[in-house]
Formats: structure tokens, C-alpha cells, sequence
């Protein structure tokens, strides 16, 4: 583990002119991270149908973990004794872990909400019940050991129409957040990272905001996105909240992870993204592509002897075809693991060719050359015009 005066030093290598995107290394504990990054979701120090080996080689320097699952199986005990997660998995890479406030939204008919934590029935046939208070998400992580922690907040869905609701979730996020900070044991090797809330509503964010940026911390989450709402109302929030947060600490959008979504959120100035997409989909026999995504279960592969993409660098693409991937989609656990080889490398590409064309000054050719991939027609979504055009991109 590396010796360092913070958890996390962040240096700014480069920016776009036109845009809000740029470049920037990260210095955490077990190592650097290029950004703008995507951050592949391992849920329970493990991500499906790789191997730790495997994604380092990929290039891989940070991945996810949660601590809802985590604390449920194997537990703190068991996360103690082995050292922490990065033995316990045989990662020598850096770890994010959430707070398992998520499981709010996604498990909500199981919770219930008050000002100690969050209550969560068993998902074992409800025997018995479990409660994450910030204190006890916090206790967990630093278990976990993961280099960059979150923050227990109070989440509510975009869709929630009810704004007395979404007030009361920004102002209990920022007093949990302080709870969190105090319970820290470990702030020399693990960083904490405040979430800003408060859905799709402008005066709560700047709220929020204003809170977070109050407290001593080495980087910021936008959470409460993804969540349903339209594109129309993402961006703009997405857009926000990188104008009011410091420029000089990494912003991580929570939960974002379709390709055109991390074009258009870096040029709007977000340095970190994380999504289960490109692995999920994966399992269900999807590859990507820079003009959208392909099922190999389609009858058409089956005698489609191309590879997934001919200009992919990975080790699906360069020895198996379509043909033999849809052979074997439906019913080989392989088959998981080679789909989301490919999809993995596309988006480690992607964030990779960013970097690169942000560093040469080519970043607006960039975007519009892959927004033109993505619609050949030029009937581009209303939303992308309109977020790019607030940063100075007309698409061609």
C-alpha cells in the first residue's frame, strides 16, 4: 500500500477548452486512476465471470463492491480476519465501496426510513431484520477496506413527486454525513465521499451542495440520478451540480454507465461513473458497440463468422465469432465470461479515448464523430443537442 500525506491526491493533467471535460489522476492507496473513469460493479467482491487476474490485465484500476451485501455475507468478522476485501478477493487494485443507501430505492417495500438509518427486512424469507444506521455503513466499509467510501444518505426516486419528502432527504443526508465523518476509523487510507441530493429540484441541490462542500473531504458524489426521470431533467441536474462543486477534487456521477450517457457527462465535467450495465447485459448475451448494442442470441449470428468487433483489441474479439458466441449464449456460463470481456475493454476504450482526444485538444471532433456513430440519420435526441450545446458542442 502506498505511503502518502492524503488518502487521495487529485491532479488536474489536462482540459478541454470548449467543453467542462477533462483529464485528471487520481493517487489513492493502492494505486492510480485515470480519469474520466468507469468503474465496472463487482456487488459482492466479485465480478461476475472474471476473474481478478483477468480485469487487471484488462487495465482495470478501480472497481465496486456493496456494502449492503457485503456486511450481510461474509460479514465484518469474516472482512476482518482476512485483511480486508482486496485479500479477501485477490485484488491489489483500488476499491469503491457505496454505503448501501441505494438499497432504499431498490429494496424499498423491504425498508423503512427514520432519522436513525434504514431498516431492512431479511431477503430470507423476512426472518429477521437488519439496521444500517451511518455509523454501522461506516463500520463496514472501513472493514471492507475499500479506498474510497460513500457516505449513507437518504435516497429518494426521481419520480417521488412529493418535495417536502426530497427536503427532508438533502437535509438528513448532510446530518448523516457528519455522523459518518465522526464514525470514520480509518480517514489516512480511506476517503469518504459526500452525496449530493435532491432529485431533479435546483434550489435542493445548490442546498446540498452548499452543505458538502463545507466539510473536509477529498472528492463528491451526484446521487439521486438514474433513477427513471427524463434525459431532459438529468442532464441539467448533471450540469448544476458540476458548476457549483469544487473544481479541484474528482466529481463522481452515481449509477451512469451507457456509453452515449458517459460522452455527454464528461463533457459536462463528471471525472467518475460506475453502472452494472455492461456486465448485466452481458449475462443476457448483449455486446457492445460505439453505434449501440447487438443480442447474440438473435437467430441472425448464428452463421455471423465476424467477430463482435473487428477493431477490438480483447481476447473474445481476436479468437471467438459471433457464430460461436451465439451457439453457446443461452446455455454456457463461458459464454457470461466472454461477452463481458468484450463489453468491459468497449468502455475501459471509451473513457480511454476521451482521455486521449482531451489531452490533444480534440475532444468537441470527438463527440460529435461518435454522436454521428450513434445516429448516422443526424436525428439526434433532443437532449444530447441540448446538453452539448450548453457546453459549446454543435453536433454535425
Amino acid at each position: 500500500m502506498a505511503s502518502m500525506k492524503s488518502a487521495l491526491i487529485f491532479e488536474i493533467l489536462g482540459e478541454c477548452k470548449t467543453t467542462k471535460a477533462r483529464v485528471g489522476r487520481m493517487t489513492l492507496p493502492h494505486g492510480p486512476v485515470d480519469t474520466p473513469v468507469f468503474m465496472p460493479v463487482g456487488t459482492q467482491g466479485t465480478l461476475k465471470g472474471m476473474l481478478p487476474e483477468q480485469l487487471k490485465a484488462l487495465g482495470l484500476q478501480i472497481m465496486l463492491s456493496n456494502t449492503y451485501h457485503l456486511g450481510r455475507r461474509p460479514g465484518i468478522e469474516v472482512l476482518r480476519k482476512a485483511g480486508g476485501l482486496h485479500k479477501f478477493m485477490n485484488w491489489d487494485q483500488n476499491l469503491l465501496t457505496d454505503s448501501g443507501g441505494f438499497q432504499m430505492v431498490s429494496l424499498l417495500k423491504l425498508a423503512e426510513i427514520t432519522e436513525e438509518g434504514v431498516k431492512f427486512q431479511s431477503l430470507n424469507e423476512h426472518k429477521d431484520e437488519v439496521m444500517l444506521t451511518p455509523e454501522h455503513s461506516i463500520e463496514i466499509q472501513n472493514a471492507i477496506g475499500a479506498d474510497i467510501i460513500m457516505q449513507l444518505d437518504d435516497v429518494v426516486k426521481t419520480t417521488v413527486p412529493d418535495k417536502a419528502r426530497i427536503e427532508e432527504s438533502v437535509h438528513r443526508t448532510t446530518r448523516w454525513l457528519d455522523r459518518c465523518l465522526h464514525a470514520h476509523e480509518n480517514p489516512t487510507i480511506q476517503n469518504i465521499f459526500p452525496i449530493v441530493q435532491g432529485t431533479l429540484y435546483e434550489d435542493l441541490r445548490r442546498i446540498s451542495v452548499a452543505d458538502h462542500i463545507k466539510r473536509d473531504v477529498n472528492g463528491f458524489a451526484i446521487g439521486g440520478l438514474s433513477g427513471g426521470e427524463s434525459k431532459d431533467d438529468f442532464w441539467k441536474i448533471v450540469h448544476l451540480c458540476t458548476n457549483l462543486l469544487p473544481k479541484n477534487k474528482p466529481i463522481y456521477l452515481m449509477g451512469v454507465g451507457f456509453a452515449i450517457d458517459l460522452v455527454v457527462c464528461s463533457a459536462l465535467g463528471v471525472d467518475m461513473f460506475d453502472c452494472v450495465f455492461p456486465t448485466r447485459t452481458a449475462r443476457f448475451g448483449c455486446a457492445l458497440l460505439t453505434t449501440g448494442q447487438i443480442n447474440l442470441k438473435k437467430s441472425n449470428y448464428a452463421r455471423d463468422l465476424n467477430p463482435i468487433d473487428k477493431d477490438c483489441p480483447c481476447n473474445t474479439c481476436k479468437n471467438y465469432t459471433r457464430a460461436y458466441l451465439h451457439g453457446i449464449v443461452n446455455d454456457l456460463p463461458v459464454a457470461c465470461h466472454l461477452v463481458t470481456e468484450h463489453n468491459l475493454t468497449f468502455q475501459l476504450r471509451l473513457m480511454q479515448s476521451m482521455r486521449e482526444h482531451i489531452l490533444k485538444g480534440t475532444f468537441v471532433e470527438f463527440v460529435q464523430n461518435f454522436m454521428l456513430g450513434m445516429h448516422p440519420d443526424k436525428n439526434y435526441p433532443s437532449w444530447v443537442k441540448d446538453s452539448m450545446a450548453a457546453v459549446n458542442i454543435t453536433l454535425l
